[in-house]
């Protein structure tokens, strides 16, 4: 079998809907709920915040299957040894760090009954959630995940502006 020029398109599709989840969660988690008291006007945002970070790590999950499993193109290159292996270790990272997330956001969600607070009305959200040790977990990660996310969008900029390699092509539906 040769080597695909592209991705598969269930990691395409996996690739864009994760990044913009992803996003919207670090913005919402920054910007929104970290500001907002832990009363009742939280929990229609939290209980958004923890569908999207669910579905984050549902679809991190598929993503790690599919890629494993399937035909990928061959690694892409910067031209340089050092910032091909920063590139690898990123993508690793960006996996690690979206479970890491999740899986934080989840441990947080047991820990402080929010499960049963947000999607059910039973009790109320905590006074404070820096008294579960997840959450310092899920803000250090978030920090993390953020930086990573930027240097991947970086890099991709990198790849198609200045090396013009056409390296976006690789994650599309387009056909060549």
């Amino acid at each position: 079998m040769s080597t695909p020029k592209k991705y598969n398109p269930w990691l395409v599709a996996i690739h864009w809907i994760s990044a913009l989840l992803i996003i919207f969660n670090l913005l919402a988690g920054l910007f929104l709920l970290k500001w907002l008291p832990n009363d009742s006007a939280k929990l229609m945002p939290l209980a958004g915040h923890m569908t999207s970070g669910i579905i984050i790590l549902v679809l991190t999950l598929v993503r790690i299957y599919v890629r494993a499993t399937t035909p990928k193109p061959t690694p892409a290159s910067a031209g340089n040894a050092i910032l091909d292996k920063i590139g690898v270790i990123t993508h690793y990272l960006l996996y690690l760090g979206a479970l890491g997330m999740s899986l934080s956001g989840v441990a947080l969600a047991m820990q402080s009954s929010l499960f049963a607070s947000v999607f059910s009305g039973a009790g109320s959200l905590p006074q404070d959630f820096y008294v579960y040790p997840s959450r310092m977990g899920h803000g250090f990660i978030s920090i993390a995940l953020g930086l990573l996310v930027l240097l991947h969008i970086g890099a991709a900029l990198y790849h198609q502006f200045i090396l013009r390699d056409g390296l976006l092509g690789r994650m599309s539906f387009r056909k060549d």
